[in-house]
């Protein structure tokens, strides 16, 4: 509960904030996601089209490379060399020899039903960059990529994981099944174990599958079928069919709700709820193919779950490839490509302060939901926040006392 008084007119309002996922709360500061995704169109990419690359690993590489982190980076980063290597084929193929292009990975370690799985969202400028004799830079735009394409790059990106994986020891057969992870952190093992295999971990009954409310039994394993534009091959799965076109108008916005999803945190808060035996009740954002809609978790069990998702302190999940890498010669001209085509978009640039470098979590608000929650309603003038509560009984206490809300 926030309390706010207008610059203007001093008439003082109470406004309930809610995170909702978008970590926008003003108390706690946690609005790194929307802060990023601002900050990622605003700065970063250029208004120049963008293809989304997302890459998921085979369940047993997921397990160890969810500890691993510099291993991670290195599998992740042969997987966009080699999608900004196809990029530069293409376009020697039609006569633009040395071009470029550029990426923006980000590293999830989690999937819909809050169990551990790390993939990556890869945003690629969908083109490549050249550069005349001046200095100047031209971007071309190239067509999208055919199944068959996708196909061939998968199976090149997978020899190359392997291979890589290999010469670090981890396909040696004559290891056997030897588990250093399981050596030097037994538990945090265990709970990447329980969460990959979405079986409880702690609680009454180790080892046993998650109970599930809405699944019908006689359902079977139903395969799921391969859309345009995704590969799959033991494992590997590969998905590069959603576009957007930043320099048309509505693309802007459509570009950050893109990066405020790949940047997201795993859990929205409206999704969880407690049940009166105690168990924790996670509601599923796409119902499975048997039917279940929700996941009952033990309360200490979910909180391994919860343990399984956090990642190694001070590793960065954010990562920069190609022309939008820091050291790159073009990336200053890169970033400021186009920049002044600002069509149809109602995302202006954020007004950094010296207490906030970036967005003030007013402006994110705005950003994320639309509307100035610093807009007085009686006169239009700037509201000033107050004060924060965090507690509910003196929430409880000042609303009570605030009457019925008008």
């Amino acid at each position: 509960l926030c309390r706010f008084r207008c610059s203007a007119c001093r008439c003082e309002r109470l406004v309930a904030l809610s995170c909702k996922g978008r970590g926008l709360c003003p108390s706690c500061g946690g609005k790194r996601m929307t802060d990023l995704a601002a900050h990622t169109v605003d700065h970063v990419i250029p208004r120049v089209p963008v293809r989304q690359w997302v890459l998921s690993l085979p369940h047993a590489f997921r397990y160890r490379l969810a500890y691993d982190h510099a291993r991670m980076v290195a599998v992740f980063g042969l997987f966009v060399r080699a999608v900004l290597g196809f990029y530069a084929r293409r376009a020697k193929a039609r006569g633009l020899p040395a071009a470029q292009t550029g990426a923006i990975t980000f590293v999830q370690r989690f999937g819909s039903a809050a169990n551990l799985h790390v993939h990556a969202h890869v945003l690629v400028m969908d083109g490549v960059f050249t550069a005349a004799e001046s200095g100047e830079l031209t971007f071309h735009e190239l067509p999208s990529p055919s199944d068959r394409e996708l196909n061939e790059l998968l199976a090149v990106v997978r020899q190359r994981v392997l291979r890589h994986l290999r010469r670090h020891g981890w396909l040696d057969d004559t290891v056997g099944d030897a588990d250093p992870m399981a050596d030097e952190a037994p538990v945090l093992a265990a709970c990447y174990r329980g969460s990959i295999a979405r079986r409880q971990t702690l609680g009454p009954r180790p080892g046993a599958p998650l109970a599930r409310v809405g699944a019908e039994r006689r359902v079977g394993w139903i395969e799921r079928a391969l859309g345009p534009l995704q590969a799959h091959i033991d494992g590997f799965d590969l998905h590069a069919r959603l576009t957007i076109a930043t320099d048309q108008a509505g693309g802007v916005g459509r570009l950050e709700k893109l990066v405020r999803y790949c940047a997201r945190p795993p859990l929205a808060n409206d999704r969880l709820s407690l049940q009166a035996d105690g168990r924790v009740l996670l509601e599923l954002k796409t119902p499975w193919a048997d039917g279940t809609t929700h996941l009952a978790y033990e309360p200490l069990d979910f909180l391994a779950k919860l343990a399984a998702l956090i990642p190694r302190p001070h590793k960065n999940l954010v990562l920069y490839h190609g022309v939008l890498a820091a050291r790159s010669r073009w990336r200053a001209q890169v970033v400021a490509y186009r920049r002044e085509l600002e069509l149809g978009t109602d995302c202006e640039p954020l007004t950094p302060s010296s207490k906030c470098p970036r967005g003030a979590w007013a402006e994110l608000m705005r950003r994320a939901f639309g509307y100035d929650l610093l807009a007085c309603p009686n006169c239009g003038g700037k509201m000033v926040y107050l004060s924060c509560v965090l507690r509910r009984d003196v929430i409880a206490k000042i609303l009570a006392r605030a009457g019925p809300a008008r």
